[in-house]
């Protein structure tokens, strides 16, 4: 190993506290590069996934303890890196008694309204409290195998602060149908998934599609863009509703839009693209947070209130693996957005 061994180990029962300093002789100067060096117990792909979730800090001149998330950050001789490895986890997660909003159950499928808050698989920084692990618990060993050991069922996902309907296979002849009907996105099938998004701004026209790749942001590793490197990705969207702002212009919309692909935060990034991201989405329309003193106070207290990204599944149809019937199902948005839906049409 290159440079002086590590300064400082501390273990405790969440994980164990390491911290090296920049011997600048590592061969490079990007931060997994010279981790990878340094720790070398500790695998390349393991070292990448706890930069990305936060877990490496660097002290130097010019900042301290600062959380970096980019791998290929350029570190300096002398810096000091602090790397918070957690407590190994079992690699099947484990069910947990975590209610379940059960929308449809047979032998073969669960359909679930999912409220905010809830992440949907085990991954870093949330290890436990998932959806998984609120299905291992719920439907027992028949969901054991499927969807590789992280995700037990998972045929698709909403983000953590996304609200509304998902389904999840009960065995591995469901995953496969649902699987292929998920990638085929209704195409030429019966699968269709449709949300209600609460955009700031209002289209100029009634209805669109927005047909632009998308890949994992270029500086931002935790966030996607619209990049032509990226892969195809479809949403179709139609004006339900307009808001007017206090002044009594139009301020605001309420959006339905369906998937023609499943991309990691599509509807977010596609609706951002085009200038109208989503109410409360602080990743993809911050530069929108001074729109909210156009609404009325109850609307801004709603907003407030809201604490996320206005974004609801509220449509979810599919062929039954077994039965081959078309079932469909339909989701009321949650309290908070309805709260945010009646303030804004109270300043009408």
């Amino acid at each position: 190993m290159q440079g002086s061994s590590l300064e400082h180990v501390s273990s405790s029962n969440s994980g164990q506290r390491l911290e090296v300093t920049v011997a600048g002789d590592e061969g490079s100067v990007r931060l997994d590069r010279v981790l990878a060096v340094r720790l070398q117990e500790l695998s390349r792909s393991r070292l990448k996934a706890l930069i990305l979730a936060g877990q490496v800090s660097i002290s130097s001149v010019a900042i301290k303890n600062a959380p970096i998330r980019d791998p290929a950050y350029h570190v300096t001789a002398g810096d000091t890196i602090t790397i918070d490895v957690p407590e190994a986890v079992a690699a099947e997660p484990a069910g947990e008694d975590i209610a379940l909003d059960i929308v449809y159950e047979d032998d073969d499928i669960i359909v679930i309204d999912k409220p905010k808050g809830l992440v949907v698989h085990p991954a870093a920084g949330h290890e436990t409290g998932t959806l998984v692990n609120a299905l291992i618990a719920h439907c027992g060993a028949s969901l054991s195998g499927i969807g590789g050991v992280k995700r037990p069922g998972i045929v698709h996902r909403l983000d953590k602060d996304t609200t509304g309907l998902m389904v999840a296979a009960k065995n591995d002849r469901a995953h496969q149908s649902l699987t292929e009907q998920f990638a085929d996105h209704g195409r030429t099938g019966a699968m269709r998934r449709g949300y209600l998004a609460f955009v700031w701004g209002v289209p100029n026209r009634q209805r669109g599609t927005v047909d632009a790749p998308i890949d994992r942001h270029p500086h931002a590793r935790e966030k996607m863009a619209v990049r032509d490197s990226g892969r195809e990705a479809v949403t179709h969207w139609e004006a339900q509703e307009t808001f007017n702002g206090r002044d009594g212009k139009p301020v605001a919309a309420l959006l339905a839009c369906q998937l023609e692909t499943g991309r990691t935060h599509q509807i977010r990034v596609h609706l951002a693209h085009i200038g109208h991201p989503l109410l409360g989405d602080s990743v993809y329309g911050p530069h929108f947070k001074t729109k909210a003193s156009h609404l009325g106070p109850q609307s801004q207290a709603a907003l407030t209130a809201l604490g996320r990204q206005a974004l609801h599944a509220y449509l979810l149809a599919l062929e039954h693996p077994q039965t081959g019937a078309i079932l469909e199902w339909i989701s009321d948005l949650p309290d908070d957005l309805t709260l945010l839906r009646n303030n804004l049409r109270a300043t009408q």
